[in-house]
């Protein structure tokens, strides 16, 4: 898969599959210093996946800051080629002042085996 270079980062567009819905999520990070996997809790609002009593909140940490977000288990994530399984995301606003509805974080790209090459262009 070919992804592209906005402001010096790498962005893709993956597919969410949860509570028997699909829905294609653009304006995502790659990004190999977050350890978890993050959505926007707004986007993915569309397909029911919201804050439940049950669920597990947690504080992260990152070089802004810290934040609170809530997880969910979905039945799958794909990127290209790469896909994972029930697999457990983080949501919240992102609220960073851009366009950004998502991170692939190193827990999916290790899970995955994933190669990010700069000079095509393309994770696989």
């Amino acid at each position: 898969m070919i992804f592209t270079v906005k402001n010096g980062l790498p962005f893709v567009s993956v597919d969410v599959i949860a509570n028997n819905q699909y829905i294609t999520i653009d304006n995502v990070l790659l990004d190999t210093g977050s350890a978890g996997t993050i959505f926007s809790a707004d986007v993915l609002a569309d397909i029911g996946l919201v804050l439940e009593p049950n669920d597990t909140l947690r504080q992260i940490y990152g070089v802004g800051g810290s934040e609170f977000v809530f997880e969910k288990c979905v039945n799958q994530i794909i990127l290209g080629e790469l896909t994972v399984s029930n697999f457990i995301i983080e949501l919240e606003a992102l609220d960073y002042g851009f366009n950004l509805n998502g991170i692939i974080g190193s827990n999916f790209l290790h899970q995955t085996g994933a190669h990010i090459n700069f000079s095509t262009l393309s994770i696989n």
